[in-house]
C-alpha cells in the first residue's frame, strides 16, 4: 500500500517535469527559430546611379517666321509643306512687275542726276578758268560751285532711291534665312500679302539640334550649386541626359545640359534648364514633348534596402544588430532614391549589421543570432 502511494505521487511529478522540460525546449526552439527568420546584412559601399524625370518641351535650334518685306500678290510658291529647305533658298515670289518698273525709274533718275552733275562740274571748271583771267566775278564762281554741290546731292539721292528700288525688287523673292524644315503654308498663289500680315508665310525650323526645356525646383537648383560649386561648373561637368519621347521610347542619342535660367519663376518657383540633343535623323520636331531623364552619380555610398527602414515621427530608422540584439538607430537619407534602395548619408558605418527586411514589424531588444 505504501509503495502504491509512492508510485502514485512520483508519476504525476515525473509527468510535470516532462511537461516543463518539453515546454522549455519548445520555447528555446521558438527563440532559435525566431532568430533564424530575420534577414540581416552587413553594410557596405557601392556606386549608385539615380534618375529623375522631368516633363519637357522641344524646340528647334532656330525657329524663324518668314514674312514678306514688300506688299503684293503671291505669284509662285517654290517650297512644299514639311520640306527641307536651305539657307538662301527662294520660297515665295511676290508680283515683281511694279517693283521692276520702280527700279527702271530709279535707274533713269540716277543717270539723269549723273548727267546734271557732269554739266555742273563742267560749268564750275569753266567758271574757275574765267575767274583766273579776271573775266567773271567771284560771285559767279560761287554760284556755279553751289550748283555743283546741288548736283552731287541730287546724284546721291538718286543712287539711294535706286538701291531702295533694287532692294524692294529683291524682296519680291522671299528667301529662307536658315536651313531647316518648312511648316504648313497658310497662303496660296494670288493671296495679297504685306509686311503687316498677322500670320507668317511659313515658319522654318532649324532642327539639326533640338533644344529640350524642362524645369526643376528652386531647392534642387540650390543643391546643384552646392554640389558643383557654381552653375557654370554644373553646366561644364553635368552628366549626359536622356530623352524619353512621347511614344514612351528612349531616344537613341544623349544630350547635354547647355543652359540654366538665372531667375526663378515667381509663379511656379521653378528654374528652367535647357538640354541640347543632336537630331541628325530628324526624328525630333519643333513643338514636340517628352520626358528628360537626368542621372545622378554617387560613388562609394552606403546603400540599404527600403524594407530595412521604418518611419517614426517623420524620422527614418533601421535596426542595427548590437551584441546580438536589435537596436533602433536613426538615419539620414539622401533625398533621391531608385524605388528599391536608399542611400544613407548619416547614421550607419561600413561593417554595421542591420535587419535587412521587415523592420516595421520588429521592436528593439529582440535577440538575433547568426545571419542569413
Amino acid at each position: 500500500m505504501r509503495r502504491f502511494l509512492t508510485d502514485w505521487l512520483v508519476l504525476p511529478a515525473m509527468g510535470m517535469a516532462v511537461v516543463l522540460s518539453a515546454s522549455c525546449g519548445e520555447k528555446k526552439q521558438q527563440r532559435q527559430q525566431q532568430a533564424a527568420d530575420y534577414q540581416t546584412m552587413v553594410v557596405g559601399q557601392k556606386d549608385m546611379v539615380l534618375e529623375r524625370q522631368y516633363s519637357a518641351r522641344l524646340t528647334g535650334k532656330q525657329i524663324v517666321e518668314v514674312r514678306p518685306q514688300v506688299s503684293g500678290c503671291i505669284t509662285r510658291i517654290l517650297t512644299g509643306e514639311g520640306e527641307a529647305v536651305k539657307k538662301g533658298q527662294t520660297l515665295f515670289v511676290i508680283d515683281q512687275v511694279p517693283y521692276s518698273a520702280a527700279l527702271e525709274v530709279a535707274v533713269a533718275a540716277r543717270k539723269s542726276a549723273e548727267a546734271r552733275l557732269a554739266t555742273a562740274q563742267m560749268n564750275y571748271d569753266n567758271e574757275r578758268l574765267l575767274q583766273e583771267g579776271r573775266v567773271v566775278a567771284d560771285m559767279s564762281v560761287q554760284t556755279m560751285q553751289n550748283a555743283l554741290l546741288e548736283a552731287q546731292a541730287a546724284l546721291a539721292q538718286a543712287k539711294a532711291q535706286e538701291v531702295n528700288a533694287r532692294n524692294n525688287l529683291s524682296y519680291t523673292e522671299v528667301k529662307s534665312p536658315v536651313s531647316g524644315v518648312a511648316s504648313m503654308i497658310p497662303w496660296h498663289v494670288g493671296s495679297l500679302v504685306s509686311s503687316s500680315i498677322s500670320e507668317p508665310l511659313v515658319t522654318v525650323a532649324d532642327d539639326s539640334e533640338v533644344y529640350v526645356y524642362f524645369s526643376i525646383s528652386e531647392s534642387q537648383a540650390l543643391d546643384l550649386v552646392t554640389q558643383y560649386g557654381s552653375i557654370e561648373k554644373f553646366i561644364a561637368e553635368a552628366p549626359m541626359v536622356s530623352l524619353r519621347m512621347n511614344n514612351g521610347q528612349l531616344y537613341s542619342e544623349q544630350g547635354r545640359i547647355s543652359a540654366v535660367s538665372g531667375t526663378v519663376d515667381d509663379k511656379t518657383g521653378a528654374v528652367a534648364l535647357r538640354a541640347t540633343f543632336p537630331n541628325v535623323g530628324g526624328l525630333l520636331h519643333h513643338g514636340g514633348s517628352g520626358t528628360v531623364v537626368v542621372p545622378t552619380h554617387r560613388k562609394d555610398c552606403i546603400v540599404i534596402p527600403q524594407e530595412a527602414t521604418y518611419e517614426l515621427q517623420n524620422r527614418m530608422f533601421v535596426y542595427k544588430v548590437v551584441n546580438g540584439k536589435t537596436k533602433a538607430t536613426p538615419i539620414t537619407l539622401y533625398p533621391q532614391n531608385n524605388g528599391k534602395e536608399y542611400i544613407v548619408d548619416e547614421g550607419l558605418q561600413v561593417g554595421d549589421t542591420i535587419i535587412a527586411e521587415g523592420a516595421g514589424l520588429l521592436k528593439e531588444g529582440i535577440e538575433v543570432k547568426g545571419e542569413k
